[in-house]
Formats: C-alpha cells, sequence, structure tokens
C-alpha cells in the first residue's frame, strides 16, 4: 500500500510538469513604458528594473525552478497579480489621475517594506531595497507626483 502511494504520487508530480502556465515574455520597455511618461532618472530605473520588473512589466526574466511545477504556477500566479495591480510597461495607458495613484501605492509599498514580496527576496537577494535605494524611490515618486499635480490633474 505504502508502495502505490509513492508510485502515485511520483507519478502525479510527473504528469504536473506538463501542465505549463503561459510566460510573462512580453517586451518590458514598449513605447507605452513609464519612461516614455514621466521622468526616471537612470539610477532609479535601474533599481525599478531589479527589484519591480519581474513582476510589474510585460517581461519577467524566470529563474530555472520557474521550469518545475507547481513552482511555476505559484510564480505564474504572482506575476498575473503584481501586473494587475501596477504594470510599468503600460503606464502611459493609465489616465493621469491613476498615475497620481499608482505612484502613490509604490511609494506607499516601498516605504512599508512591503515591496518587493519577502517571498520573491527570498531567491532574489539582489532585488532587496536598502535604506538609500528606498529613499531614492520615495523622493523620485514625490517629485513626479508634485509635477502631475502642478499640471492639473
Amino acid at each position: 500500500m505504502k508502495k502505490k502511494i509513492i508510485y502515485g504520487a511520483l507519478l502525479l508530480l510527473i504528469a504536473i510538469q506538463f501542465v505549463r502556465p503561459e510566460k510573462n515574455e512580453g517586451i518590458a520597455d514598449t513605447s507605452n513604458d513609464i519612461t516614455h511618461h514621466v521622468d526616471v532618472p537612470e539610477s532609479t530605473l535601474k533599481i525599478l528594473k531589479t527589484s519591480c520588473y519581474d513582476c510589474h512589466s510585460n517581461h519577467t526574466n524566470y529563474p530555472l525552478y520557474s521550469e518545475i511545477m507547481p513552482f511555476g504556477w505559484f510564480l505564474a500566479n504572482h506575476v498575473k497579480d503584481g501586473k494587475k495591480h501596477l504594470n510599468f510597461s503600460d503606464f502611459s495607458k493609465y489616465a493621469k489621475k491613476k498615475i497620481d495613484h499608482k505612484l502613490e501605492e509604490t511609494a506607499e509599498e516601498v516605504e512599508k517594506h512591503d515591496m518587493p514580496l519577502s517571498t520573491y527576496l527570498i531567491m532574489h537577494s539582489e532585488a532587496k531595497l536598502n535604506e538609500s535605494q528606498t529613499q531614492e524611490l520615495i523622493e523620485w515618486v514625490n517629485k513626479e507626483r508634485s509635477k502631475l499635480q502642478a499640471s492639473g490633474l
């Protein structure tokens, strides 16, 4: 009986490897990218690309473990959810008021250390924001929000 359970579990593990989620492998830097709508200094863009773009753009750099199910499903769900909340690749498609709100949320999430997600940081330590990077993002957001508000939302 024990052998049947082990063989069944192995067979199930092998079978789920053939059920693959859709990958987020589009182009991150599109004509609708955030850089075409607000000023993003090069150092700030580097932080965004390192710490945010995998889940909040149209292109994810997939690690090897994403090829193993159910890890691939977990990752696909995170990316889908992240893009639902904020997509830097489609940023210019947002209305000005929504852009202001998305920038505000970005600063809040970073300031509270809710982003990047702790589950993401387990395998992507390079994405962890230090205090200097956190402050740079918050100051950048505040500057861009001031410009947007001055232009009349």
